[in-house]
Order: C-alpha cells, then sequence, then structure tokens
C-alpha cells in the first residue's frame, strides 16, 4: 500500500499531533492560522520531491493531492499501490477554516489529480477549485459522487452552506464515493481500471461490516437514550443512519459562534431528555463544551463528558483512527460506552 503524505503547515501538524489532549488539540487549531512552509518527517517526503518527481514517474503512479484526512484515505483506499498520495490537512485541522499556504497552492497547481470533500467543506479553498477548470488536472469532487437526495439540506443562514458538508458520517454516502473514485482513477489511468473496480468492491464490502458494526452496537442503547451532543452539527448523517438526536452547539459551519442562548437552549434540551453525556470533538475547540456542562449543572442535572469524537478530521495511528473505518468505529465505541 502506498504512503499517505500529511503536508499541513508546521502550526497545523504540531496541533494535530498533541491530540492525546483532544480538546487541547482543537483549541491550538482554532486560534492558529496557516502561514508557515509544510514540515516533514522521516516518513513523508516533500511536495516538491512528489511533484513531477523522476521517482514518481518511474513507478508509474498517479500523483494524487488531496484536501482532507477522509478524502485522502478514500483514494488511498481505492488507489492502492498506483497512486502517490499527497494530504494537506492532518489529523485534527479543521477544514473549515484551514487556510491554504503557497505550498499548498503550488501543490494543487501541480497535481495530475486533485480529489476533494466539496459541499464548501474547505471554504478558503474556493477560489482554487476553481482555478482547476482552465488546467488539464482531474478533479475528483465527492459532490459529484451523490445524486441530490442523498444530501441533507442546510438550515442555516449560510449564503455558503446550502448543503450538510459532512457527506461522509453516512455510510451509504461513502460507499458511493467510493464507485466515484473508482470510476475516475478508471478515466485518469485506464491501464489499472480493473485493480481500481476490483479495489472499490473489496473496499465497500469493509464499508457494509463497518455498518453491521455499528448497528450492533447502538442495539446497546436504549432508543430513548440516543441522544447526540456534540461540539458541532457534524453528525446529522450520522443521525439519519442511525437514528439518533443530534445536537450541536455550534451550526454546521465552525467559524460561527454559539451565543449563551444556544448554550441555554441545548441545556434545556438535555435537563428534559435526561441525556447522559456530551462529546468534545478533535478538530474542535472544547470552550462551548465546557460552558454546556457548566450551564447543565447549574439547572441540577449530572452530566458527563462522554469522550472525544472524531468529526472533521481523521485521528491518529496510534489511535487506531487514521482510516476512515478505523475512526468511525473509534466514534461509535466512545459514543456507545457513554451513553448505554
Amino acid at each position: 500500500m502506498k504512503k499517505l503524505l500529511t503536508l499541513a503547515s508546521t502550526t497545523l501538524l504540531l496541533a494535530a499531533c498533541s491530540q492525546g489532549g483532544g480538546a487541547n488539540t482543537a483549541d491550538q487549531n482554532a486560534d492558529s492560522s496557516d502561514t508557515s512552509e509544510p514540515t516533514t518527517t522521516e516518513t513523508t517526503e516533500t511536495k516538491d520531491e512528489v511533484s513531477k518527481s523522476d521517482d514518481t514517474e518511474s513507478t508509474g503512479k498517479k500523483e494524487v493531492v488531496a484536501t482532507t484526512t477522509q478524502v485522502a484515505d478514500l483514494v488511498t483506499q481505492i488507489g492502492g499501490d498506483h497512486v502517490e498520495v499527497t494530504q494537506l490537512m492532518g489529523p485534527g485541522v479543521d477544514p473549515h477554516e484551514y487556510q491554504p499556504s503557497s505550498s499548498d497552492t503550488q501543490a494543487l497547481n501541480e497535481a495530475e489529480i486533485v480529489a476533494y470533500n466539496g459541499f464548501h467543506l474547505e471554504q478558503q479553498f474556493t477560489s482554487l477549485f476553481e482555478s482547476l477548470d482552465e488546467t488539464n488536472t482531474h478533479v475528483l469532487n465527492m459532490e459529484e459522487a451523490l445524486d441530490s437526495s442523498d444530501v441533507l439540506a442546510s438550515e442555516e443562514e449560510d449564503d455558503h452552506l446550502e448543503h450538510d458538508p459532512h457527506i461522509w458520517f453516512s455510510i451509504e454516502n461513502w460507499k458511493k464515493a467510493a464507485g466515484y473514485v473508482a470510476e475516475q482513477l478508471s478515466e485518469a489511468d485506464p491501464d489499472h481500471a480493473d485493480e481500481y473496480s476490483a479495489n472499490a468492491e473489496n473496499y465497500i464490502q469493509e464499508l457494509d461490516e463497518l455498518k453491521a458494526y455499528v448497528e450492533g452496537r447502538i442495539e446497546e442503547i436504549p432508543e430513548q437514550s440516543r441522544y447526540l451532543v456534540t461540539a458541532h452539527d457534524a453528525f446529522q448523517y450520522f443521525a439519519e443512519e442511525f437514528g439518533f438526536e443530534v445536537v450541536g452547539v455550534q451550526g454546521l459551519n465552525t467559524n460561527t459562534e454559539a451565543g449563551t442562548g444556544d448554550i441555554s437552549d441545548v441545556a434545556d434540551l438535555i435537563v428534559e431528555n435526561n441525556v447522559k453525556a456530551v462529546f468534545v470533538e478533535s478538530s474542535v475547540s472544547s470552550r462551548n463544551i465546557e460552558a454546556l456542562i457548566e450551564a447543565v449543572e447549574s439547572r441540577g442535572h449530572e452530566i458527563s463528558k462522554g469522550g472525544e469524537l472524531y468529526s472533521d478530521a481523521l485521528g491518529e495511528a496510534a489511535d487506531d483512527a487514521d482510516t476512515y473505518i478505523g475512526m468511525y468505529k473509534a466514534n461509535v465505541d466512545t459514543i456507545v460506552d457513554a451513553l448505554k
């Protein structure tokens, strides 16, 4: 299997790699901006080494630049040994707020293939994505994998977010995305089309097994206890697929701030429905959840912090959360253990 290259900026990479502290990682991400050049480790290469390199050409691998951890993992699973993936954002990085660096821009401009989530998740990349239309770059936009009926509409007053961009939390959506990636890689690299198709079939089977695992674990939670309260509204697709009521202190977009009224309303809901636990997120500041816990306790209701969920980014390899399937299982285990 090919190497997955994580080339986020120094500040964000260091923040992501401190994930033993979870909420602290997200707090650092929320207060930082990406202005520095990417760093490398002993297991990665620089973008200049990857981009148009003699090594890549000699191996015949297709160079792919992917924005988020989820998309990078998907291309990795389907592309297998025939792709070399450069990942712009690392674990714990919030794609809503991530600012592309000059080296990110260069990587996108030089890539043979670019893969991204779409639905305005990568908000600061809009002009870069539009400029790709004027090049020969093969673009994989996950929006194109889904029908309108697969996508949840945004109920927020946001000119940019017409739809909920957190499409990967529907396993059914991710199965369709896997098929789409296989089709697009086959178009860009027809010599290996059969392998891409086979990889997609195998991965879709793994996703079916994941869904069965999730359904089995959720059965451990009484139906009246299936309330998922999180830092921001990233889990609506999960709720639709598995029968939860989901409430985010912030909306779909982490750029919007939660007010005291929002926190008060969620606190009332928690008390009224006897919710046992609330959850922080690895890529979002924990301050709103801390304020929510304080508001709930002031109402005489006992509430616990159920743990950390991976929302807008995958986790670290050390936590077995650096793949989509590993992330999903980790989230479900955390949710079930806190609410059952």
